[in-house]
């Protein structure tokens, strides 16, 4: 496993100085945005596909400091209702297609996105429950007429760029939010649907990611790994549970706020994800993603890369000669 950070992160800083900030602390991995809600800090594709000249400067960089591109990432709503949102979102997976191709890379990270309850819908309807059974009604539609046709068209397009690993989030808001949903997409599509996992939106649904990363681990569908920690107020859930719609800035009466590694849980906790990892099989990017309002961008970051540099382990597991 290596070290890695999402971009994002740093998207006050220049591509230079980002890679000098990670080449500082032993890192040298990075997943980059390019689109959707990551943005395009620092890899604009309508600038990188179309400029020789720019593309060899954004190589170059990462080059030099010995960086590489675990992901390109477009998290975004290519099933949305409004049809200009839907087109903008697919447009940017198909950009992060040929920047993969383009630079060799061969993970895409994204969301499932999420339809509404009809063809005549205008905003997104995330159904959390089958009844009544309007919601399950609604659920079916989203599923067999919308989101497995376009993740079917949109993975054969992703061959033709040679890009066989398309990575999702499960993200609450989107119809793939946990390990069924996603085994379930990958089950009516292909193995080319696999997990960007991060375990910061799991927790708050009440979920082990230790179970989790075995539950997908049998599947080999495990594409990527973002580090993001949440921890759950154990007084305001005992209140209101976790389902909160409150600001993110309201952290003292949230239900759950999202925390840098190693402030939501332990350093045991994190060992447990790591090793539950390589007994999955995975030996990728561990993907420093901090949204943490307590902690500064530097702070939280390097919190995040101290807690994670106790966990990792980063040489192949020897021949059991005691076994």
């Amino acid at each position: 496993m290596k070290l890695g950070v999402f971009n994002p992160l740093f998207q006050k800083y220049t591509l230079e100085e980002t890679c000098q900030i990670l080449a500082s602390r032993d890192i040298h991995m990075m997943e980059v945005g390019c689109g959707g809600t990551p943005g395009k800090y620092h890899c604009d594709p309508d600038v990188l596909l179309n400029d020789e000249a720019k593309f060899n400067e954004f190589k170059s960089t990462l080059e030099k400091y010995d960086i590489q591109v675990s992901a390109f990432s477009v998290q975004d709503n290519p099933v949305h209702p409004n049809k200009e949102h839907a087109a903008a979102s697919d447009k940017a997976i198909t950009d992060a297609f040929k920047m993969a191709q383009k630079m060799g890379v061969d993970v895409i990270c994204v969301f499932s996105g999420c339809p509404g309850e009809g063809p005549d819908a205008k905003k997104p309807n995330w159904v959390t429950c089958p009844w009544p059974d309007d919601y399950t009604e609604i659920l079916e539609w989203q599923w067999n007429e919308v989101l497995i046709p376009y993740w079917k068209k949109k993975v054969e397009e992703g061959k033709q760029y040679g890009i066989h690993k398309i990575a999702f989030e499960m993200h609450p808001g989107f119809c793939v939010y946990n390990p069924y949903t996603l085994l379930k997409l990958r089950k009516a599509v292909g193995p080319e649907i696999g997990a960007n996992f991060d375990p910061s939106h799991l927790i708050w649904q009440g979920i082990d990611p230790v179970a989790a990363i075995r539950e997908l681990g049998k599947e080999h569908a495990i594409f990527h790994f973002h580090a993001k920690d949440t921890r759950v107020d154990q007084y305001n859930t005992a209140v209101n549970g976790v389902l909160d719609t409150r600001s993110y800035t309201n952290i003292l009466e949230r239900g759950w706020v999202f925390r840098s590694v190693g402030c939501g849980h332990d350093v045991r906790y994190w060992k447990d994800i790591m090793a539950e990892l390589r007994l999955a099989g995975y030996d990728y990017a561990i993907s420093i993603e901090h949204e943490d309002g307590l902690m500064s961008t530097m702070e939280g970051f390097d919190q995040a890369v101290a807690t994670l540099k106790q966990c990792l382990m980063t040489e192949p597991a020897p021949e059991m000669f005691w076994a």
